[in-house]
């Protein structure tokens, strides 16, 4: 494929993301939140786990402990048994329990709402922070998870497996007013059809705009 320009790049990513807001118009965050919090939490969860399972953790766990407040008071142990069915549950209690304790003391309880502070966080790095910007702030978020290294990576936009890098070279050539729907388009496109080591090339609405398309 000979070297694109960037305003080729943007149109192309223009044609791209509202294909796959035709083909998923109820794309949105599967995580189930009604705080920054919570929010907060359920992501740090997400980790090596799927969304229906911290789903089903935090749907019992947020109604016992809903706030900062609430988690400051329980130990790393207690933390532990309740998240214990999403994975890494020691790194993630400790995680949660030290980002509660200074999300209390420091903020008052309540999830600052930038980048730079929430990314020095226990367990918070940019794809986090983004997640809770972009889905509770409004404030325009680019999520970098795997569906997205690797669609864009198929789809010609980047040579690379680093997530900040992706972050910057998406930033470019994604509308502004679609960084926070761009992740949740390529999550929903990537489970139901460029599904990882089996992409459904033939069946794709991407094909004739993807560099790697086998269609």
């Amino acid at each position: 494929m000979p070297r694109e320009s960037l305003s080729n790049k943007r149109i192309r990513m223009e044609s791209i993301v509202n294909r796959l807001k035709s083909l998923y118009p109820n794309s949105k965050c599967s995580l189930n939140y009604d705080s920054a919090f919570q929010l907060l939490v359920a992501t740090i969860l997400s980790a090596q786990c799927t969304d229906e399972r911290v789903n089903k953790v935090t749907s019992v766990m947020f109604k016992k402990y809903p706030d900062a407040k609430a988690f400051s008071k329980l130990s790393v142990k207690e933390i532990a048994k309740e998240i214990y069915s999403t994975g890494f549950y020691n790194n993630k209690s400790k995680n949660i329990k030290a980002m509660s304790d200074i999300v209390m003391e420091k903020y008052y309880g309540e999830v600052p709402g930038n980048m730079d502070e929430l990314v020095v966080l226990p367990g918070v790095g940019r794809k986090t922070a983004n997640v809770v910007l972009g889905n509770y702030f409004n404030i325009p978020g680019m999520v970098v998870d795997t569906h997205v290294t690797r669609i864009t990576n198929l789809l010609g936009f980047v040579k690379s497996r680093n997530a900040v890098v992706i972050e910057r070279e998406m930033e470019k050539v994604v509308d502004r007013s679609d960084w926070t729907i761009f992740s949740h388009l390529l999550i929903d496109h990537g489970r139901a059809i460029c599904v990882a080591n089996r992409p459904d090339c033939t069946s794709c609405d991407l094909s004739d705009l993807c560099a790697s398309s086998i269609a």
